[in-house]
């Protein structure tokens, strides 16, 4: 998909006369775009969701919700937790893997048995661990967050391949590979080692050109070719509603 993408902006900027995008450019216009919808299902699904427990949403509706839930899940990871400091006993300090956007849960494996572990805000665990009704234990564990760490509790949870996380990655950025040929011109090539597709539907196709010609017309100082690309957003958006 990143070729054509890729072809139909080049297309369209040397038509209107609105200039031209270097690979490089190029790809870093692509990596946003790509992002931008990528949040953006998380906001739709919300939307759905909201409008649904509103009662204001029929199968139509369930139909649009279900389908950023396929779109979603496909960026669903399984992997265990890697301590900052690897031992048994260990620290119960983990590191979250670099590409999670989003975690749906951390699983704490005891025995042949694994438990939910709870998110607890940073200022309501000192007064939890204080008490003995309200402390993690390995049966009720919880932990928190700070950036990409995540602590757990009870610090017991100290051993190599004690959590694990259920996420949300961040898609792979997306690069469009290339060899240049005599005259200078890059010819698309897939076989690079660095070379990196999109990761969204091919119905997100319309929206990617639609978000690369904003951010190339930005570059540019090409007014016109913001235009346009707002212009055919707001059309898709009008036509998906």
């Amino acid at each position: 998909m990143i070729n054509s993408v890729r072809q139909t902006v080049l297309s369209i900027l040397n038509k209107n006369n609105y200039g031209y995008v270097s690979p490089s450019d190029f790809n870093l216009f692509a990596k946003q775009a790509q992002l931008d919808i990528f949040e953006d299902y998380f906001y739709q699904y919300n939307y759905q969701i909201n409008k649904e427990n509103a009662r204001q949403s029929g199968t139509g509706y369930a139909d649009i919700k279900k389908g950023y839930e396929e779109v979603i899940d496909t960026f669903g990871v399984i992997a265990p937790l890697i301590q900052t400091v690897p031992g048994s006993p260990g620290s119960n300090t983990w590191n979250m893997p670099s590409d999670y956007y989003l975690i749906n849960k951390i699983l704490y494996t005891d025995g042949a048995r694994q438990n939910e572990v709870e998110r607890v805000h940073q200022n309501k665990i000192t007064l939890l661990n204080q008490s003995m009704l309200t402390a993690p234990s390995s049966l009720y564990p919880a932990y928190t967050q700070a950036g990409s760490i995540v602590t757990a509790f009870p610090s017991t949870i100290n051993n190599v391949g004690d959590l694990t996380c259920q996420y949300i990655r961040f898609p792979k950025d997306p690069v469009w590979t290339y060899i240049t040929l005599a005259g200078g011109e890059p010819v698309f090539d897939q076989t690079a080692a660095d070379y990196q597709d999109f990761e969204l539907p091919l119905d997100d196709e319309p929206s990617l050109i639609n978000k690369i010609l904003q951010f190339a017309g930005m570059s540019i100082r090409e007014i016109q070719a913001v235009q346009f690309g707002q212009a055919q957003e707001a059309l898709e958006d009008q036509q998906e509603k």
